[in-house]
């Protein structure tokens, strides 16, 4: 299969990935932190050398300061539930996934807080200052994605960063489409918090993803319980990672997880994007040559995350995705992508979109199968 949905998840993924996963099983099957005995130990010593390793990715001084989750939708829960408290504003835009936007108006519906949406456009995102005419005196948090995983639009991190300093909002950043894709470095944007999936641009196994908390920033656990540590606490630990890790963790999946990341370290995330970047403009070519396609979000030569999304005039979104799969044995996204406002920026709601997403095992003749092949349709599907 030519597959062409990474931006769901990244496959295949290199097979030190799962040479890890298999070991952690098979070798090393214990609990981390949770004993003295030598297989405790070495689970305990994978989960710190993934940890080191993101650290080095994100140019992250204490790699304390990121914790594990199962994948970034908890670790938006836990930044936005962690931080917002009854009568407090949170700031939005229209270009989230339903991972933020769920959580912030879950808070909203309880009456928790108040929540403001920022409009933007699909080609330009969203203008800072425009973030800046909605805040608050009691407005606690920016919640923005740093790429659309609809339209692909990259919004300006630096520049809402610098507003929320100003004004001295928290900002959380969601790169679940960016990292290991292009740079995410929270210290240059100082972001209070960044959160991301491991099973996305870092090649790692589904279930496994983390949070950066800023140093000194204490957000309130989003579950309690044993740490293995400190175990003479009624209440959860202050120490980083511990108070917010409680259980067993997926030591099985970070081990995978840390040899991905340790993959697009030696790769390099330059040419990472490179290679991606390239495979997009030649994707965004052919199908600008395709009668009735209508792409979205930022124009070539823009910069954008590795998708592309469409529609082809008089052609279900749906029907045209499910036909690359049963004749061309090619696998894309079509629907909504948990991204409703995304679409109604796009105005596509009622439509939806096919979305083609790229990896560094891409190839251009994948990219040229698929053109070829949403040509064929389009022409036929117009009859």
């Amino acid at each position: 299969m030519i597959y062409l949905d990474n931006a769901a998840s990244t496959w295949p993924k290199p097979p030190r990935v799962a040479t890890a996963v298999a070991e952690a099983i098979s070798e090393y099957g214990a609990n981390p932190g949770r004993g003295t005995h030598r297989l405790a130990q070495r689970a305990a010593a994978a989960v710190a050398d993934t940890r080191r390793q993101l650290a080095t990715l994100l140019r992250v001084s204490n790699p304390d300061d990121i914790v594990f989750t199962h994948n970034a939708t908890e670790g938006l829960n836990l930044a936005i539930l962690g931080v917002l408290m009854p009568g407090d504003h949170a700031v939005t835009t229209t270009f989230e996934h339903n991972s933020v936007r769920r959580p912030l108006e879950a808070l909203r519906r309880a009456g928790v807080i108040d929540l403001t949406y920022v409009a933007g456009d699909e080609r330009n995102g969203v203008d800072p200052d425009d973030i800046r005419r909605v805040l608050r005196p009691n407005t606690k948090l920016i919640a923005v994605t740093h790429a659309s995983n609809v339209l692909g639009t990259l919004l300006d991190i630096g520049g809402i960063a610098k507003v929320a300093k100003e004004c001295g909002v928290l900002l959380l950043v969601d790169a679940a489409q960016t990292i290991g894709a292009m740079p995410v470095d929270p210290g240059t944007w100082q972001a209070d918090m960044v959160a991301f999936p491991g099973h996305k641009g870092l090649y790692g196994p589904q279930g496994t993803g983390g949070l950066y908390l800023r140093p000194g920033l204490d957000v309130r656990p989003l579950h309690y319980g044993g740490t293995g540590g400190y175990s003479d606490r009624i209440d959860q630990p202050p120490v980083r990672p511990y108070r917010y890790e409680s259980g067993t963790l997926n030591t099985p999946g970070i081990a995978g997880l840390g040899e991905g990341v340790k993959f697009v370290l030696e790769m390099g995330v330059d040419q990472i994007q490179k290679h991606n970047q390239a495979l997009i403009d030649r994707l965004y070519d052919g199908l600008s040559d395709i009668p009735g396609i209508r792409i979205t979000g930022p124009p070539r030569g823009t910069p954008r995350a590795d998708l592309i999304s469409f529609s082809v005039e008089g052609v279900d979104a749906a029907e045209m995705a499910v036909l690359l799969n049963d004749h061309y044995d090619i696998a894309v996204r079509a629907g909504l992508h948990c991204a409703p406002l995304a679409h109604e920026v796009a105005g596509t709601l009622e439509t939806g979109l096919i979305r083609v997403s790229v990896g560094w095992f891409n190839t251009v003749d994948d990219i040229d199968a698929c053109v070829g092949a949403v040509g064929e349709l389009a022409a036929a599907l117009r009859l």
